[in-house]
């Protein structure tokens, strides 16, 4: 008897899809012109900033220096305390709105040229070239079995990644330590355990980031790539291609009347492409990857130059100029961006330029109401507490007004060095006479007696009997 044939018959089995894209390693080609040298000069003066700056000293200090140990950031001629924190939530909203204002204005431009992503997987990029040479090299270094000569060169590229990501975390930990100091134990190899780990774990981090992963932390790891078609509008200035002008693409020879064969001033030669460090291609339309680094446009007015033709077929635009339509740069949310940010930079200002370099509190002792002496004035006992923020020591005097004939009695000189705090006590005492209820405001005011305008005044209850007349 045969089988029976009624079962279907089986379903092909289909190809599993990865979750993941395999990564294909960009080798962006080396390109001249004018964004890419003001590129290459803003890492310049971003890298000098953050390597240099740790070892300028200020008054006998270090000029820039987190000592968190101590609760003080110095800031050149600057010093925060903890209370000072609200300076801090108001420069993070200034950093926030300055980037939607410029972001709305011109586009990613931290991005290109200021983000420390950039700027590291440049200077990553500037040794991976000085070993290996630019992308047609290292394309054929890649291709290449393994051997003596391609060992080298890879060990050689990735000791100068790890010297440059040690140096980096470094430099950061000398942040937060004083970095001479760290200098001498790096060489005694006498590092705490804290400045070890934040030394290799910003090491290692930079190394990952610029020397490996790179435009992989732009396209999927930074949220700034999501978030940013939110402040755009038509009239954002963005890097485009102009299809109007380049489409049909097709390769031709120098000279030839291409206009008569209907064709576009692109020539195909996806140069833009080469040089493009996230690997797109920007006559694809405007995409997230993009970081706006201006290489396309530097390496096209390049071609153009070559092929006699105008540049500018990749630029700097806006999308209402693209479908030929007015771009209005001064609008409503350019207004509002520039004057949040105006504000909050004068105000910024304004309050760390008449922030007192002296802070004062004033308890009461709650141990008593008042006291009667042998004299029968009417005595109240406070204790002072003063902090000197400044760089400098300062003996202060210190009043109290508020009631007619006040006295007022200190244990000591009120000499306090700089970043310390002093506290002592005081007694005011007062005629009977002159108190017209039962709790009267007065008002201490502490002076620096090398400088009269440092001054602080706080203000305080004095108590005791009402006054019979």
């Amino acid at each position: 008897m045969k089988p029976s044939n009624t079962h279907a018959q089986a379903t092909p089995p289909t190809e599993q899809q990865g979750l993941y894209a395999k990564r294909e390693k960009i080798h962006p080609r080396i390109v001249l012109g004018f964004f890419s040298r003001l590129k290459a000069l803003s890492g310049i003066v971003l890298l000098g900033i953050y390597y240099i700056f740790p070892w300028i000293q200020w008054e006998g200090r270090q000029a820039v220096l987190f000592d968190l140990p101590a609760r003080q950031f110095h800031i050149f001629g600057l010093t925060f305390w903890p209370q000072d924190f609200i300076y801090l939530a108001f420069l993070l909203i200034l950093a926030g709105i300055t980037l939607f204002f410029f972001t709305s204005l011109a586009g990613r431009l931290w991005c290109g040229f200021a983000c420390p992503q950039t700027i590291w997987t440049d200077a990553f990029l500037w040794m991976e070239r000085l070993v290996e040479g630019d992308r047609p090299k290292q394309l054929k270094l890649e291709q290449a079995p393994m051997s003596v000569r391609k060992f080298r060169l890879k060990a050689t590229k990735h000791t100068l990644w790890l010297v440059f990501a040690l140096f980096t975390g470094f430099t950061f930990v000398g942040f937060f330590v004083p970095i001479r100091e760290l200098a001498v134990d790096v060489m005694a190899f006498n590092l705490s355990d804290w400045e070890t780990f934040w030394l290799l774990f910003y090491a290692f981090a930079t190394y990952g980031n610029a020397g490996w992963m790179r435009e992989q932390v732009c396209a999927y790891m930074c949220p700034y790539a999501r978030f940013q078609s939110a402040m755009f509008d038509k009239d954002t200035m963005i890097i485009a291609y102009d299809e109007k002008r380049g489409d049909p693409r097709k390769g031709r020879k120098r000279n030839v009347d291409y206009k008569a064969q209907g064709l576009g001033d692109c020539i195909n030669c996806t140069m833009c492409v080469q040089v493009c460090p996230t690997g797109i291609d920007i006559r694809d339309g405007l995409q997230y990857q993009c970081i706006s680094c201006s290489a396309c446009i530097d390496v096209c007015d390049e071609i153009m130059d070559k092929m006699n033709y105008p540049r500018g077929l990749i630029r700097y635009t806006t999308e209402n100029t693209l479908n030929g339509k007015p771009t209005q740069v001064l609008r409503p949310r350019i207004f509002v961006y520039g004057g949040i940010l105006l504000a909050i930079f004068i105000g910024i200002c304004v309050a760390i330029s008449t922030r007192s370099l002296v802070q004062l509190n004033v308890i009461r002792d709650r141990n008593s109401l008042f006291i009667k002496t042998d004299s029968g004035l009417i005595e109240n006992v406070y204790r002072l507490r003063v902090m000197n923020i400044d760089n400098r020591p300062h003996v202060y005097d210190v009043t109290a007004t508020g009631i007619d004939g006040l006295q007022l009695v200190k244990e000591r000189e009120i000499e306090v060095e700089p970043g310390r705090v002093m506290t002592l006590s005081v007694r005011l005492a007062a005629d009977p006479q002159n108190l017209q209820k039962r709790s009267m405001t007065i008002t201490f005011q502490l002076t620096a007696l090398d400088n009269p305008t440092l001054t602080i005044t706080e203000e305080a209850r004095f108590l005791g009997p009402i006054a019979r007349r």
